[in-house]
């Protein structure tokens, strides 16, 4: 027997290494796919992308930027997504001064590099105990390099223009996992609450000791809940 596709949609200056614990993780139970998230400037542009590169229905998750991302393929086909996983993201759209805030940085990328966009951004992207550990931050610095500062802006420029989905999520019908470090900077349990108060099938779990990048910081919990969510 086949065993079940599953797409994993990476977020902002991120790549298939956001997911290295989850692919060999779950290589036993699932055909892993990552949605390749940097060569369009639209939200509703990458998931007419991913939904173009995979045969067949599919389990879905993703984090941050790949939650915008995944949110927008359940609005486009819903009908091919057997489960959907939203990993420290949220369904609101930008207010101002995050808009104001994205435009600075990618200013700021053409006149520096995307390890040091990394390093301004590692304080919020993990939890405060994990910015001394240099693998991590290894790892991050060289994803941001490897998705370079044309994606980087392409990144940004879908996420400044994606809409406000809260009002979408009540159509949302299959099983949905909201998972989120307990103490993502970024977004916080909180917005992971007000999604799961939408979803008619919602389920949040916090991660303890995790920031924004759950996957990396917490691989083996998140992977055990992973199979939970693929078993539902």
């Amino acid at each position: 027997m086949s065993l079940p596709t599953v797409v994993l949609v990476p977020g902002l200056l991120t790549d298939d290494d956001l997911f290295a614990a989850q692919i060999s993780g779950l290589a036993d139970c699932a055909t892993i796919i990552i949605a390749d998230t940097t060569q369009d400037d639209s939200i509703s542009g990458m998931a007419r992308r991913l939904l173009d590169s995979v045969e067949g229905p599919f389990a879905l998750a993703g984090l941050s930027m790949g939650g915008y991302v995944a949110q927008e393929v359940m609005r486009q086909a819903p009908h091919r997504v057997t489960r959907l996983a939203l990993l420290d993201t949220n369904a609101r759209a930008d207010r101002p001064e995050q808009s104001d805030q994205r435009r600075a940085l990618v200013a700021q990328a053409q006149s520096g590099s995307m390890a040091q966009i990394a390093d301004q951004l590692l304080p919020v992207l993990v939890h405060p105990d994990r910015l001394h550990d240099d693998a991590l931050t290894h790892r991050v610095r060289a994803m941001a390099e490897r998705v370079g500062l044309a994606a980087f802006a392409r990144q940004q420029q879908a996420i400044l223009s994606r809409v406000d989905g809260r009002a979408d999520l009540a159509r949302i019908t299959v099983p949905t996992l909201c998972l989120c470090g307990r103490q993502d900077a970024l977004t916080p349990p909180k917005v992971h609450q007000e999604m799961v108060d939408a979803l008619p099938a919602g389920v949040l779990v916090e991660v303890d000791d995790c920031g924004h990048l759950s996957t990396m910081e917490q691989p083996h919990a998140v992977t055990a809940l992973f199979r939970y969510w693929l078993q539902r």
